[in-house]
Order: structure tokens, then C-alpha cells, then sequence
């Protein structure tokens, strides 16, 4: 290759973008950033300090406009406090929420916020990334064996 036509191919790469192969693009609407009921698992009461964390449920609608089930889909968004600085410093991804079905529905997640982090919160750039085909394998689907944070929001 040239030394002219390499440049221009990182360019074009940049600029259309790259998805991992079999990668799925969902859309997420109507968010809302809430503190856990005082009945949720992933709400510690016992273990709440200065220093501690409070548990927050991102909930919203995903739609998935294709005609097959996406799965093993994770969320992105970044979340601001009221001072604009990211309540979760260094990344993107907020959770996963599972497979979605073709259309819109609902999903919850939960958030561990640091304690003492100054509300109102903003979420920008909310997105879901899914696969086609299965990328993770559980050891086990029962909420016993899953941390509070992980279990199913009511």
C-alpha cells in the first residue's frame, strides 16, 4: 500500500464507524433515574456510610425495530450529577439488561451511585448494544445465587 492510501482508509473507518460483528443498535426512550424502593434487595440499608453508596433504578423503554430477539444487550449512557461531573467516572456501560424481543418494552437496572453524589441527575447519550447470538454463558439463571444488585427489580 501507499503511504497516501493507508491514512485515508483509518479515515474512512473513523467516519463510518465499526460495530463488533453481529452487534445490534437499540434505541432507549422515556429514562428515569430513581432511588431503590426501601423494599429492594439491592437497597442496603445495614451497610449505608459516608463513604457508602446509594441504589438507584435506571428504568425505561428499549425498542428493538428488527424482527429477531437481541441478546445479551448492554446499556451505555453517561449520567451526570448536578455539577455535571459523571456519577460513574471512567465508564459508559451502566449495566445489561438481558434479551430483548422485537418492539418496545420495558427494562429496569440498578445503579450503584456514590453516596452524598448531588441530584437532580442527567443522562445523556443513552444507547443498548445487543447480539444475535448468545455472547456470555451464566453459570446459573437463579436469583439466589445473584448479588442484590443483580436481581430482578419488582
Amino acid at each position: 500500500m501507499s503511504r497516501f492510501l493507508l491514512p485515508q482508509l483509518l479515515l474512512l473507518v473513523l467516519l463510518i464507524g465499526v460495530h463488533p460483528a453481529g452487534a445490534a443498535e437499540l434505541k432507549l426512550d422515556h429514562l428515569a433515574l430513581e432511588p431503590c424502593s426501601v423494599e429492594d434487595p439491592g437497597n442496603q440499608p445495614d451497610f449505608a456510610r459516608p463513604m457508602g453508596a446509594t441504589c438507584y433504578v435506571l428504568s425505561g423503554e428499549v425498542e428493538n425495530p428488527g424482527r429477531n430477539a437481541v441478546v445479551d444487550t448492554d446499556v451505555f449512557a453517561r449520567i451526570m450529577d448536578s455539577s455535571g461531573e459523571p456519577i460513574l467516572p471512567n465508564r459508559t456501560r451502566v449495566g445489561s439488561i438481558g434479551d430483548i424481543g422485537p418492539g418496545v418494552q420495558p427494562f429496569a437496572l440498578r445503579l450503584s451511585v456514590p453516596a452524598g453524589t448531588p441530584g437532580p441527575f442527567e443522562i445523556r447519550n443513552p444507547r443498548a448494544r445487543g447480539f444475535k447470538t448468545p455472547v456470555r454463558n451464566l453459570a446459573s439463571v437463579d436469583d439466589d445465587d445473584l448479588l442484590p444488585l443483580e436481581q430482578a427489580i419488582e
